[in-house]
């Protein structure tokens, strides 16, 4: 396009729509997020929880100061992850237990309820931490979260089950009796909101808080659903957590309870028993193999002995003297 201007030939682009270029493009609100990933605002808040996705202030409001934004690049790496094509067939599923149900059909409904879609989130801990020292350094939070919920009592209103409080025990003290064993205990202060712990693993500061043994009342203005979502993600992060640590020391994980001695819902410190990692045969005999001597290596050194002498002086700079 071409046009006269003061006499002189003034070129002219093409006109850019608005929404095409600029910070507009790198970000997306939160109501396209969840129709470009056809997942429900419940579904869309637990994955965003578990894969560590946040929502983003961009520097200029784009629509509004209310608006949610989010990131296009976190978006496009959701709709990539195995997670949303699970929680599908979990809601599918589940629509086929009420619909048997609403008719009656009973034996269906308990085929279905056995058959239950699960999922996993391993793959989430390797990817949010590649290396063993990135999952030390994040676990402050995972303790705390995991020692508050082990101090509540189950809650049918706010869906808190007693088996989770059962294994967040279980791990919280898993944890702490690596720390006895390992002596990595550095720092305990005692505040008006709970007992405040430090201990140094592999050279890093792990810093949590516990609760007092005290009755807990749940307040009914928290939202417990993102709680336990949180929760769920930090269980799999202790427990791959505590699996290192322990065999670390050689110790076999998970740690047996005696029975006779106390009945293991409770896990006292007193009721866990500490087991040597046995390695399994084809594990030993692949040691053996690796770290073997071969025979010509051992003739060639035998030889070398028969004919050389090494002085042990540092001054004669380990010169040989021939027999």
């Amino acid at each position: 396009y071409q046009r006269r201007v003061h006499g002189e030939n003034c070129r002219m682009g093409k006109k850019i729509k608005k929404g095409t270029k600029g910070t507009a493009t790198q970000y997306i609100s939160r109501a396209k997020a969840i129709r470009k990933l056809q997942l429900s605002l419940k579904d869309f808040r637990r994955i965003c929880i578990l894969k560590g996705v946040y929502p983003r202030e961009p520097k200029k409001n784009l629509k509004g100061l209310k608006t949610t934004y989010y990131h296009v690049k976190d978006i496009n790496f959701l709709a990539h992850d195995q997670l949303i094509s699970r929680f599908r067939d979990i809601k599918a599923h589940l629509k086929k237990y009420k619909k048997a149900l609403a008719r009656g059909n009973t034996d269906k409904a308990n085929k279905l309820k056995e058959h239950k879609p699960t999922y996993t989130l391993t793959h989430l801990i390797r990817e949010r931490y590649p290396t063993f020292l990135d999952a030390i350094r994040d676990l402050d939070d995972p303790l705390c979260l995991i020692n508050l919920f082990a101090s509540f009592q189950a809650h049918h209103d706010h869906n808190v089950p007693a088996e989770r409080i059962q294994k967040c025990i279980k791990l919280s003290r898993e944890f702490n009796m690596f720390v006895i064993k390992a002596k990595a205990l550095r720092k305990v202060f005692l505040s008006i909101k709970g007992i405040y712990y430090q201990c140094e693993i592999l050279g890093q500061q792990v810093t949590w808080i516990t609760p007092y043994q005290f009755v807990q009342s749940m307040p009914y203005d928290v939202d417990y659903k993102i709680m336990l979502t949180f929760l769920e993600f930090y269980e799999v992060l202790l427990r791959f957590a505590n699996y290192k640590l322990y065999s670390s020391l050689n110790l076999a994980y998970p740690p047996k309870v005696d029975p006779v001695l106390e009945h293991s819902e409770f896990y006292t410190y007193s009721s866990f028993i500490l087991e040597e990692k046995k390695n399994t045969a084809e594990e030993t005999q692949a040691k053996d193999q690796k770290y073997a001597i071969s025979e010509e290596f051992t003739k060639e050194t035998e030889q070398l002995y028969n004919c050389l002498l090494y002085t042990s002086d540092a001054a004669d700079d380990l010169l040989c003297v021939d027999l």
